[in-house]
Parts: structure tokens; sequence; C-alpha cells
């Protein structure tokens, strides 16, 4: 019993150091080849979806519908004219041909892998496929397929304006008057995707709108998050929606080629969004109103995410206008959830979010006032010590008793031999003789592994981190150490705190205690450094305490042999 304490922490590691093994063999993985039908400059053309809700009589949905159980191959589409159109947090670049976003570059988020190159996070590029799609449904409508004309190819949100509009008007259609507007701001990822339709013929219109991300099913590259593959464990990549009945869901794809989706069909109320480490974009309907969401298989390693709303009855000349809000960008905490309702859960805190979420509150309000998040983790690092203070207390007097007992514990095993069961007996009955509990410190363990997880978690999953410095060699707590430094003071503060404790009855055991401060350095060496640092303050401590408590109990031990003489 009195190894139960290291056999927790070892079962603890050893768990963590399996999370990262696997991690590590899916970054190493072959990697997923690029849909076919996407070519290079001739991006793959999803087919339109079509709503349960009935049309009007008049109103055949365009398009190609999706079939569910028969995905539609996608077709290749011929490109139109690209449309640059730059503000002051990104380029997005526009096209003609169905009025697609096919490429966004943030220019104040930079590649993991050059820190000099803005991001580009939406992209026609075979190997990283990701455009959004937005069409008509009802008869003589363009859908994602219909050609616009624009009033120029290059737009800039210019000094001292906070809005930017651009305008494209559809080419082909009959008995109607489209334009399809994207309104950007200043000072935000979010942009205005809206149709004006106006009824030229002389019968009513009912049409749907549906706006969607078409995408391969590939892992992000390495520029958008070099660490998210090799940090403990592989971040999640997919759809997700969100209603308020039904919450935040995520929509694997390998659900969605089974067609075992399990999110919410319609709505009055949610968006729908696609999520990878550090990074969402989502289509988020305004208010409450009728809308369905859907997942799409549409090709080989080619999906589709989006929502359909109704426009509503447009009568003869007469005209009505759907917007939807777009946002493509940083999963920054502080601002997702007054974009819209549930969208700050995209960030991916794990099954520990009830504590996760708090963690983090409390890690942005220190960084408010040192503006430092290295400073940050080690300040909530040893705020979270003091919390846990007297659980840690009583752990420790438990671990350093066991260690003033070592001499008598000697004597036992020379008297007993290999009789395991007196042994047994006789060490029980010392510890009720000198009133020690042998399992007094593992609640304290058990009761801090979730607050372990849960700031695993906060530090891996926190854009706010990534490519954050701390000081010297330190430039980014979000990847790893690049000296090792922080992993060898580690292993240095893991022995220490080793030496500390009662050593093992068992050689064997005692041997795997000593190599677990070289092996779990090792691991550390691929860990975010801000995790890494958070593990070094945290065992410094403990090794205070802990000399701390051993002195305390040493004294209290001599005063009371002192007392009986």
């Amino acid at each position: 019993m009195m190894d139960i304490q290291r056999l927790i922490a070892f079962v603890v590691f050893s768990f963590s150091a399996l999370l990262l093994w696997d991690a590590w063999q899916k970054h190493n993985a072959p990697h997923v080849p690029a849909p076919q039908a996407a070519v290079a400059g001739k991006p793959a053309a999803g087919t339109a979806p079509t709503p349960s809700l009935p049309l009007a009589p008049n109103a055949s949905p365009a398009g190609t519908p999706a079939v569910p159980g028969a995905p539609a191959a996608a077709p290749v589409e011929a490109s139109g004219q690209p449309i640059i159109v730059k503000t002051d947090l990104f380029e997005v670049e526009l096209n003609t041909a169905g009025g697609d976003i096919r490429r966004v570059k943030l220019f104040k988020v930079f590649s993991a892998l050059d820190r000099t190159k803005p991001l580009t996070l939406l992209s026609a590029d075979p190997k990283q496929y990701f455009v959004t799609q937005t069409g008509l449904l009802g008869d003589g409508l363009p859908s994602h397929k219909a050609m616009y004309t624009a009033e120029g190819n290059a737009f800039t949100l210019a000094e001292g304006k906070d809005q930017l509009e651009v305008r494209l008007v559809a080419s082909d259609t009959s008995g109607a008057e489209v334009v399809k507007k994207f309104a950007f701001r200043r000072g935000t990822y979010e942009i205005q995707v809206s149709y004006e339709v106006k009824n030229a013929g002389d019968k009513p219109l009912a049409p749907f709108a549906y706006f969607q991300f078409l995408r391969d099913g590939n892992q992000p590259s390495q520029e958008a998050a070099q660490t998210s593959a090799i940090a403990g464990v592989a971040t999640y990549t997919g759809p997700a929606v969100y209603t308020e009945e039904s919450k935040f869901v995520k929509v694997d794809f390998k659900d969605i080629e089974k067609g075992k989706q399990t999110h919410a069909k319609k709505s009055k109320d949610g968006w729908i969004g696609l999520v990878q480490h550090y990074f969402v974009s989502a289509w988020l309907p305004k208010g409450t109103g009728d809308r369905e969401f859907f997942t799409n298989k549409v090709g080989e390693n080619l999906y589709t995410a989006g929502v359909i709303v109704p426009v509503g009855t447009v009568a003869p000349g007469a005209g009505a206008t759907v917007t939807m809000p777009l946002y493509i960008g940083p999963q920054e905490t502080d601002k997702l959830a007054k974009i819209a309702p549930g969208l700050d859960l995209v960030v991916d805190y794990g099954w520990l979010y009830i504590i996760a979420a708090p963690l983090f509150w409390v890690l942005n309000f220190i960084h408010g006032v040192v503006g430092n998040w290295g400073w940050s983790i080690i300040l909530l690092t040893i705020l979270i010590k003091l919390v846990f203070y007297p659980l840690n207390h009583k752990a420790g007097r438990s671990m350093a008793a066991m260690k003033v007992l070592g001499p008598k514990m000697e004597k036992l095993k020379q008297l007993y031999g290999d009789d395991r069961q007196k042994l047994n007996q006789a060490m029980m009955e010392l510890y009720r003789t000198e009133k020690i509990n042998p399992l007094g410190g593992c609640l304290p363990i058990v009761v801090q592994i979730p607050v372990f997880i849960a700031l695993y978690w906060v530090l891996l999953a926190s854009i706010e981190l990534r490519h954050a410095p701390w000081l010297g060699w330190i430039q980014d707590l979000s990847a790893p150490d690049p000296w090792y430094i922080l992993p060898v003071v580690y292993a240095v503060s893991m022995f220490v705190q080793t030496k500390l404790n009662p050593q093992p009855a068992d050689p064997v055991q005692a041997k795997v205690m000593l190599a677990m401060p070289i092996v779990f350095s090792i691991f550390f060496f691929f860990f975010p450094s801000g995790l890494v640092l958070y593990w070094v303050v945290q065992n410094l401590l403990s090794i205070a305490q802990q000399w701390h408590i051993n002195r305390t109990l040493a004294a209290e031990a001599a005063a009371k042999v002192k007392g009986k003489r």
C-alpha cells in the first residue's frame, strides 16, 4: 500500500505517454490523397442541396441534388475571374464563377512554419481544398455554378472607412434579377453574404438560399498548427452544428461517409461550421427562423456542410433580400461568444470543458494584468497550488511520515524476510501505531488529475498562446522548447522530487521511478513549452513544500524521541 501513490502517478504519466504515442503515429501516417476531382486552377463543384421544405410549384431545385446514400462525384467547373478584396484583417479571393470564396489569407495570423508569412486558411489548393459555395434554389435562379459579373477585380477597404461592399450581378437568370453582395467591416473576421432577388416575371417566386463549405477530409496543414498532431492528442477537424436544443455536436467525416450524422437537421436557431485546431469557419444565421442543416459526401474525400434558409415569397415586381453572416478566422475565445451563441464552444477543451473554461478565464484575466502568457502560466500554477495546498499538505505529510518510518520498515523486512503475509500484517500494525494512513496521499493526486488534464487542453487549444513568447529562447508557448531546456529542468526537478519521497520497497519499482524523470523529459521534448513550463513550476513548488514538510516531521519525530528519554 505504501507505493499506491507512486503507482497512481505512474499510471497518469503512462496514460499521457500513450496519448502522445498515438498522436505521433497519426502525425507520421501517410498523407491522405487530395480529391481527384480538384484540379489546380479548376475547383471541384459540389452539388446543390435539396431542402426538405416544399418549394413553390414553379421552383425546382437548380443543379444536381445530393441523393442520400449515393453521393455524386464532384465535376470539374470552369474557372471565372478572380476578385481580390483586402481589409485590415484579411485578403479574400472571390470568383465570378459561382461567386465563391476561393482563398482567405489572414494578415495578423502567421504560418507555424514561417512566422513572417501570413496564414492562408481557405484555399482551392488540391492538397488542402477548402472553399465556400452559395446559391439560390428555384427555377431560373443562380446556383453556385452560375456566372457573375463584377464592377472590378480588386477592392480595398480604404483608410478611414469602416465598411466595404462588393456586388456581383448574376449573368444567366430567367424571370429574376439577382445580385450577390459581400459586405466587409473593419476590425472583424465576419463577412455578410446576401442575395437581392427581384421578381421580373409574372408569377410569384418562393426561393431558398443555401450556404455551404466544400472541403476535403485531410488534416489541416502544419502551417495552421505545427504542433497539433504531436502535442499529445490529435485535435478535431470537421463540421460542427450548434442549436439551443442539441447544443454543440461534432460531425466526423467518417460518420458522414456512413450516413450516421446525429446533428439536428431542422431548427429555428443555431449555426453550422467547420472546425480545426485554432480556427473556425461558420455560417451564422441571425435571429429565429426556419433553417435546415446538412452534411454530405459529394466526392472522393470531398464533403459539404451548410445551411438552407427560405427567402420568402416574392410577388411579381417585388424584391426580397436574404443575408447570411459568415465568420472565417481564429478561435479568439473572448470574441466568439459575442458573435453567435455557442460559437465559443468550438475551442476544444475536451471532455473537461466545465473545468477548462474557468481555468482559461483566470489565465486570461492574469494575462490582462501582466501582459505575458508565460508569466501568466506561472502565476496560474502558483494559484492552483495555493487552492490545493491543504490537500497537498496532507499528502506531503503522509509521504514524509512514510519516509520517517523508513528505518523501522527495513527492520521489519529483515525480520520477516520473504514471508509477505506476516510482513504486510506487521506493516499495517506499524501504521496503526504511528497513526499513518498509507493511502493518505492518494486522494490529492486523484483530485488534481482532472485539473491537470483540463489545463493541458487550455494550453493546447487556446490560439492566444500560438506564437506567444515568454522570455529568451521561448518565443512560442504553443510549440516545443527549441533548446529542450525546460524538459531538462523538468527531469532534474522530478529526480529531486523522487528523492524527497520514500523509496519503493520493490527494487524493480525503485529503478522504474528513477528512470521516469528521463523518460518523461524526452516525451516533453514534443509537448508545448507552455505545458512543460506549468509542470516545471508545479514540480519546483512541490519540492519546496515537500522539503519543508520533511524537515517539520523530522523535527517532530526528534522531539518525540527526546521527550521519551
